[in-house]
């Protein structure tokens, strides 16, 4: 059989390191993955957050932030990579009620549609329309994002160093950030003390 024809696609999942993963960036993180390839993958850290609230950064970058119920949210920490980049991870907005498909133009000038239902969004014009109370309901805001080339992930994988879940959005939008951790291993039934320390196969 072909590698690639048991390739498995991670897209709209979540990465949740193992207690023996001690990089420092990734220990304990969860990761939500935008896109996954063969050429490799995209993802934001959902519980990593960063000394700065969404109404610093909105100050920031000169923007009113009308909506009281983000003020005082964090910006996360989405990875090592283009740090000084805000990506918006958002629930998909619709033009006109329209039926979202794969072909369906977003909203917004530069939009990933990800398949599962959320969209991360880069361009300014997402953080314009929250500023002023008309964009997406709920979102999550990072500065930078972490990536893996070719074959990296699927090497992380094998060395048992994350442990793999689809994604609920409701670990992202509606749990606190220091329970994110567990929210997602919970999805696999799992608590923290059940997992070794000790990376490795059995």
């Amino acid at each position: 059989m072909p590698a690639d024809s048991a390739r498995v696609n991670l897209t709209h999942h979540f990465l949740i390191a193992m207690p023996g993963l001690d990089d420092d960036t990734f220990a304990k993180s969860v990761v939500y993955l935008c896109e996954h390839t063969p050429q490799g993958a995209l993802g934001l850290m959902i519980n990593k957050p960063s000394d700065l609230s969404l109404k610093q950064l909105f100050d920031k970058i000169d923007l009113p932030l009308r909506r009281a119920d983000l003020a005082q949210a964090p910006v996360f920490q989405g990875g090592p990579v283009q740090t000084e980049r805000g990506f918006v991870l958002h629930d998909p907005m619709l033009a006109n009620d329209t039926p979202v498909t794969e072909s369906t133009p977003s909203v917004y000038a530069s939009t990933m549609r990800i398949p599962g239902g959320l969209e991360m969004t880069t361009s300014r014009d997402v953080l314009e329309a929250v500023a002023l109370g008309a964009g997406p309901t709920r979102v999550l805001v990072t500065l930078g994002y972490a990536s893996w080339g070719e074959g990296q992930l699927e090497s992380e994988l094998g060395e048992n160093n994350w442990l793999t879940v689809e994604a609920d959005p409701a670990v992202i939008f509606d749990t606190r950030v220091p329970e994110r951790y567990d929210r997602a291993l919970a999805l696999l039934g799992l608590q923290s003390w059940m997992l070794s320390p000790e990376a490795g196969h059995a």
